[in-house]
């Protein structure tokens, strides 16, 4: 890849450092889909020793690219996301997939087809972690930030993506009793 090339990508890229999500972080200031993607990035880092049938890496690369579509569109909560914003993300990613170097284009749609069809391991554990990650960081932030939906959405949100791991399903129990704990401290806080 020529080095202009490469600096083209990370222009695009760089938004992401600025494009905040719904969630917040433990400072309460706004997430951005950027540090989204660095801790579920470093999460799937710290499991290559617990999942040690799964490429981590190839899981990995699959972590740092899966929200490059929210360049052109911004963050949509889950809760929001309609099927129309879910093919507007996909055909404005695809466009510029499209414009990238053929080898960078070929390797990036590849992940994304295996990512968007969820069907091997790696796609399963990427999956899993981007819905955990967004968990993890419910907790981490003030209760005062959930939306009245997040209090029960986050008791059952990713239970589907996790199944296929032991060990993911274990960490989902736990990212649970760490809800749990922190609604009913806020509970006993107003009482």
């Amino acid at each position: 890849m020529k080095s202009r090339e490469l600096l083209d990508i990370l222009q695009i890229a760089e938004r992401l450092k600025d494009t905040t999500r719904h969630c917040y972080t433990s400072q309460g200031r706004h997430e951005s889909v950027a540090e989204h993607t660095w801790m579920m990035t470093l999460t799937a880092m710290l499991l290559e020793d617990e999942l040690t049938n799964i490429d981590m890496t190839k899981v990995i690369k699959m972590c740092l690219i899966h929200d490059l579509g929210e360049c052109f569109t911004g963050d949509i909560p889950t809760f929001d996301k309609t099927t129309e914003h879910e093919i507007l993300e996909q055909n404005k990613l695809n466009d510029w997939l499209g414009s990238l170097p053929q080898k960078t284009t070929v390797t990036l749609t590849q992940l994304f087809d295996e990512m968007n069809a969820r069907e091997t391991p790696e796609a399963k554990t990427y999956k899993a972690l981007d819905s955990l990650e967004a968990l993890i960081q419910h907790n981490l932030s003030d209760i005062n930030t959930w939306s009245e939906n997040e209090f029960d959405l986050n008791l059952v949100y990713a239970d589907d993506k996790v199944q296929f791991s032991s060990y993911l399903t274990e960490l989902r129990e736990a990212i649970r009793s760490d809800t749990l704990d922190k609604i009913n401290a806020a509970d006993k806080k107003r009482d």
